[in-house]
């Protein structure tokens, strides 16, 4: 009988920001040794010339999100899971449906549950609270009760009664700073947004830049005032994040993290000029190239990479009006190839041990540590190639065309193979995660 289930050999295993040539050793489930050793498994996979890394994980994603009239994003929990897999990701953070009380917070728990019972890999949840007018020391409680350790809100939407105040948040930065909870921020000045009947180039303008950039720096303000902690989701400008790392560099990624994503460095507002451009309409929207250059130049001072894998059908984007247009893209599939092209070895952090410690999975997540779940990632950083293909359910990619460096070959969660050399081979079996 084999001491052993599965067991990785010959990789180059990323280990605190190191390689090392060793194999690794799963059993139930979890890693349980790292050794240079040589031992019998009941499988064994040759990971030779290959990166062996931890599963990545995505904080922030939208799988089967309504959106009133009928519509939901195309991915539900089970495609959007398999999505996933294909991109490295092992585990993903969903939020649950704002609510404006603690009794509505069950259901809202609940109902995510249910639509996410097919998921391939493992899960968690984020509340999220809308114009909150309860006990926020009691909303804490409950949601820690349910395993859940953030509270996202928005300091815009006030139209659709979703906007979070300042006297709200601050007093949140209090509450939360002794109850290991973390805050997330849709950041965009409520006051500097025009919305109604707009065409699609006017998007950018009426969400500026201005608008984000100035409401991040207040709750920087808040976060150093209160001695909290903040997390800011999707920053979409390197102007933003220059401008917090002038004022508050003494917080930034101590008490005050900054989360960005892929479409924000390789996409541009010039895309809303297409014909086409209605589909790359996200909230905040796209940011000039200059920006997303700034941006790049502070790729050091982002601490996560998230998705906000959010994407409509194009016939439900295809619309002639902001107003009627569903907000969101995809990308999780590519994630990580995207931003291990434009930087490198230094982004593995940023989507592994950065968002697992930041985000109450750590260490059972984000590692290669004895331990750990068996969450791993095989990965060759020299192939190259063209993106042509996605297994989301949308019906288009913004990426198809734009040539990466390395592949994800295997996908692994908890010790189960889920991807391998393109294939699918468990479409079963996702988790969900309590976060502490």
């Amino acid at each position: 009988m084999n001491f052993y289930d599965l067991a990785i050999i010959n990789g180059k295993i990323y280990q605190d920001g190191d390689f090392v040539n060793s194999n690794l050793y799963i059993r139930d489930g979890m890693i349980v040794n790292v050794s240079t050793d040589s031992f019998e498994a009941e499988r064994t996979y040759d990971a030779k010339g290959n990166y062996v890394l931890p599963g990545f994980i995505d904080p922030h994603v939208h799988f089967n999100l309504r959106v009133g009239g009928g519509r939901a994003s195309s991915d539900d929990f089970h495609s959007g899971s398999i999505t996933a897999a294909y991109g490295g990701v092992t585990t993903y953070i969903d939020f649950l449906d704002p609510v404006e009380d603690r009794h509505q917070l069950k259901e809202a728990f609940e109902n995510r549950m249910m639509d996410a019972k097919d998921s391939v890999i493992d899960y968690g949840f984020h509340s999220t609270i809308a114009n909150f007018k309860d006990d926020e020391e009691g909303f804490i409680n409950d949601i820690k009760g349910l395993g859940i350790s953030s509270i996202k809100f928005f300091t815009t939407y006030s139209s659709s009664n979703r906007m979070t105040f300042h006297n709200t948040i601050r007093n949140l930065l209090n509450i939360c700073k002794n109850e290991n909870v973390l805050l997330l921020s849709h950041s965009e000045d409520d006051h500097l947004i025009k919305e109604g009947k707009f065409s699609v180039r006017a998007h950018g303008e009426n969400r500026p830049t201005i608008s984000e950039t100035v409401e991040v720096l207040a709750l920087a303000e808040m976060t150093r005032e209160t001695e909290g902690k903040m997390y800011i989701v999707h920053v979409s400008s390197g102007r933003t994040l220059e401008r917090v790392k002038e004022n508050y560099g003494d917080i930034l990624n101590k008490s005050f993290f900054i989360e960005s994503c892929p479409q924000y460095f390789y996409l541009s507002k010039d895309n809303y000029e297409k014909e086409n451009g209605y589909l790359y309409t996200m909230a905040p929207p796209l940011r000039s190239r200059k920006e997303a250059d700034i941006l790049e130049d502070n790729i050091d001072f982002v601490d996560t990479i998230g998705t906000d894998h959010c994407p409509f059908t194009s016939i439900e984007k295809n619309k002639e009006t902001l107003d009627l247009i569903p907000m969101g893209i995809g990308g999780i599939e590519h994630s990580f190839q995207l931003m291990y092209t434009a930087f490198g070895d230094k982004v593995i952090d940023k989507f592994t041990k950065n968002p697992a410690k930041l985000h109450g999975l750590y260490p059972k997540k984000g590692s290669l540590i004895i331990g750990a779940d068996a969450d791993i990632v095989i990965f060759n950083p020299s192939d190259e190639y063209k993106i042509e293909e996605s297994h989301s359910r949308c019906d288009y990619d913004l990426y198809r065309g734009i040539k990466v460096k390395g592949r994800i070959i295997t996908t692994i969660s908890r010790g189960r193979i889920i991807m391998d050399k393109g294939q699918l081979l468990c479409d079963e079996g996702g988790e969900y995660v309590k976060r502490i």
